[in-house]
């Protein structure tokens, strides 16, 4: 590539090629950073946060605790108790 490189009279490199110069540093920057920010991204969806697993415990706890309070309530009731007692009554009158 013969290209020819215009000398100003104080002997630096013209407008054209300090720009092109100041590209190519920017250019390698700015690669260099997507690098980093690509091994940042990696490195999170490879390793998830670990208080994401305590927080799923607690909902789950708080999910069952409401469950097994619910289950009481309806269990406590007299027509659930009469339902209960009879089957237990025909299981033992069978055997």
């Amino acid at each position: 590539m013969n290209t020819i490189v215009p000398i100003n009279v104080d002997g630096h490199a013209g407008f054209y090629i300090r720009a092109k110069e100041r590209m190519l540093a920017l250019n390698a920057q700015a690669r260099e950073r997507l690098c980093l920010m690509d091994a940042r991204l990696r490195t999170l969806t490879a390793e998830p946060e670990e208080g994401a697993a305590t927080a799923e415990y607690a909902v789950v706890l708080v999910a069952a605790t409401g469950f097994a309070a619910l289950l009481v309530t309806i269990l406590k009731s007299d027509a659930i108790k009469t339902l209960l007692t009879g089957i237990v009554k025909k299981a033992l009158n069978v055997g």
